[in-house]
């Protein structure tokens, strides 16, 4: 899995942190579909933020669920209505389709875990350039631990599941072992 934050669902070109025009601050998933299902992020997306339309700084915080297709579009819809069904309240999320993704800026990129220079530091024994570090899923899992969601140890057992070598998996564990957190 890959995750970027960035900014969609305006009109402005190439927009900025400090000019965001009427984009809204998004998250980008690349998944595969044979891991966790499109389903599956749709509860995650609904059960971990607040679907409600603020006004706060406009569109900026606003949820907004983008769709890549009509198959997808028609899921979250029934996903959408089942989750206001359980939960007795109105999603007020806005769904828009395949528009496009602007990559927010570097220090944007795994915020929390960038916070952590001495991690970094040791991650970019694996990940060479910025580029590999913020596009890899150790650093999305490392980025969740770090803000406090989940365990070394939990990560760990996951990192053995993944479609690596052995060597690369211990290289990998070895790593995450060497940082004081």
């Amino acid at each position: 899995m890959k995750t970027n934050v960035g900014y969609t669902g305006g009109t402005s070109a190439q927009p900025t942190y400090r000019q965001m025009g009427d984009h809204t601050e998004s998250l980008q998933i690349h998944y595969d579909p044979g891991t966790i299902s499109y389903r599956e992020l749709l509860d995650v997306f609904w059960g971990n933020h607040s679907a409600k339309q603020h006004g706060y700084k406009n569109r900026q915080y606003m949820s907004l669920l983008m769709t890549h297709s009509p198959e997808q579009e028609e899921e979250a819809m029934s996903v959408k209505k089942e989750w206001e069904e359980r939960t007795n309240k109105v999603i007020e999320t806005e769904f828009v389709s395949d528009a496009p993704f602007y990559a927010a800026e570097d220090y944007h990129q795994k915020f929390y875990l960038n916070r952590w220079k001495q991690a970094t530091a040791k991650l970019s024994e694996l990940y060479p350039t910025e580029e590999d570090l913020t596009d890899s899923t150790l650093a999305a899992r490392l980025n969740g631990f770090v803000k406090g969601h989940g365990t070394l140890k939990d990560l760990k057992e996951e990192i053995f599941g993944w479609k690596k070598s052995e060597k690369d998996k211990q290289k990998i564990i070895a790593t995450i072992d060497s940082i004081k957190w």
